[in-house]
């Protein structure tokens, strides 16, 4: 049997303001255990929350960039569960009306064409602590308890993990280009849930759903999803479908590279939610809202007019805008003199290839200006395609500038034509008889002397004023 996968995701991006949603503690990351704490987000009787009017303003500027209704009156209620990282025994979420909803974000295939996919609703919440667990003893950590949480929820639109991943890397852009969320998947500002069930095609009906939890990896996402519509599609072949597949919250074993049971999926009766007593309806007002929807380019509208501003490959464009660090890089190369063209590739390949163990763009030795520069020489004919890269991999190890390595490494690019026109009367004088095979038709010859010249001038020789001067030479 043929089967459709449904997926739907449920994101916690944590924002990114300086204190906690409903109380002045900081948020910082890293921080020693349970020092980021006071009496509100420790649950203490008689303790008042008071709502960060920066988290607000987020949930404003994500709402504006995905074209979402964004509620001028919105309620936070009481979520009612237990866990031992949230010590209040409630969260604070929003439920009846979140600040945003009916919102939509576009993925792109690498074919060109793109997909709509629904966004349900992103409201405010606070996020909990986190537990560490250590053999058979577990510590709690209260630092991330009140951090401000947009959770932002997708229609059951996508198709396959490849979607849902795209969905993500753009939700993920979109974030870091509105600098809302920091969304750093390894320090847990930015995780998943995955809703997932299947569908024999061309069903409509909506079959239980398996909820994956705390997912905060491209890749791990895409693993568990794929797993889950494995163990889903073999238990409805099997027959077995409506015992093996339950409303559930799994966890992924990222070492068996499988999903198992964590415990039985609640649903919205099971919270108890009520308006929250101690916080009064969120009211937006006017003058508010104009200032929080001027939001800044985003990854779709850059990349638009990179393509026309810049006249480079739309595939380029979608890889530049991927992340807001690395259109920022490559419109600081465009700025310093670079050419568009050359700056994709130096850019794209060149340096990306070369990062990795710990180096990220933000972090690498060379610069936008740096490399802009590097780029530049390569198209003065200071020095050749194939000599900047050795010049890069000196740059990423030396901290000087580009002019110095070159000159220390040698490579700067002989374009004087007398130097240039002994070299090649020599390498003619010395081989009289390639030289009566190429008149006599041998064309494929020339690359022998091409070469020739290339390994006198120990590779130094400009590429296109050697082939200039040979034709002179030998016709």
């Amino acid at each position: 049997m043929e089967f459709e996968v449904v997926i739907g995701l449920e994101v916690h991006a944590q924002l990114n303001t300086k204190t906690k949603i409903f109380c002045s503690c900081p948020t910082s990351f890293g921080d020693e255990p349970n020092t980021n704490v006071c009496e509100v987000c420790l649950g203490l009787p008689g303790a008042l929350p008071v709502l960060n009017k920066e988290a607000v303003k987020k949930a404003i500027a994500l709402g504006t960039a995905i074209n979402a209704t964004i509620n001028r009156k919105s309620i936070f209620n009481r979520k009612n569960y237990f866990y031992p990282d949230l010590p209040k025994g409630y969260q604070i979420s929003q439920f009846e009306i979140p600040i945003v909803e009916a919102g939509e974000i576009y993925i792109d295939f690498e074919d060109g064409t793109k997909k709509r996919i629904g966004v349900t609703r992103a409201h405010l919440e606070e996020d909990a602590g986190k537990n560490i667990h250590h053999g058979n003893v577990s510590h709690v950590d209260l630092n991330r308890a009140g951090t401000p949480l947009l959770e932002i929820v997708s229609e059951p639109d996508m198709r396959s993990s490849e979607e849902a991943v795209l969905y993500l890397k753009k939700l993920h852009a979109i974030l870091r280009y509105l600098d809302i969320s920091d969304a750093n998947m390894q320090e847990g500002s930015f995780r998943c849930d995955a809703n997932v069930s299947i569908r024999p095609k061309g069903d409509t009906k909506l079959y239980t759903r398996a909820e994956i939890k705390n997912l905060n990896s491209f890749k791990f996402i895409q693993k568990a999803i794929d797993y889950e519509v494995e163990r889903q599609s073999t238990a409805w072949e099997d027959g077995v479908y409506e015992q093996e597949v339950v409303q559930e919250t799994r966890l992924f074993d990222i070492d068996k590279n499988e999903t198992r049971s964590m415990r039985s999926k609640e649903d919205s009766a099971e919270y108890r939610y009520f308006p929250d007593p101690d916080l009064l309806p969120v009211m937006i007002p006017e003058d508010m809202l104009a200032q929080c929807i001027q939001i800044p380019e985003l990854p779709d509208e850059k990349r638009d007019r990179f393509v026309t501003e810049y006249g480079i490959k739309a595939y380029d464009a979608n890889v530049i805008t991927a992340s807001v660090e690395t259109a920022r890089f490559f419109e600081t190369m465009i700025e310093h003199g670079a050419s568009p063209k050359n700056s994709v590739t130096w850019l794209s390949v060149e340096l990306q290839g070369r990062l990795g163990n710990g180096v990220t763009l933000m972090t690498s030795p060379v610069d936008a200006a740096t490399l802009a520069l590097l780029v530049k020489r390569i198209e003065d004919a200071t020095i050749s395609g194939k000599a900047a890269k050795e010049v890069l991999d000196y740059l990423m190890q030396n901290r000087v500038g580009v002019d110095e390595a070159i000159a220390t490494l040698g490579l700067r690019q002989m374009s004087d034509e007398g130097a240039l026109v002994a070299i090649i009367d020599a390498i003619i004088a010395a081989n009289g008889d390639k030289v009566a095979e190429y008149k006599a038709g041998k064309e494929k010859l020339f690359a022998f002397f091409v070469g020739q010249a290339m390994k006198e001038s120990k590779g130094t020789a400009n590429p296109s004023k050697v082939n200039e001067l040979l034709k002179a030479r030998l016709h």
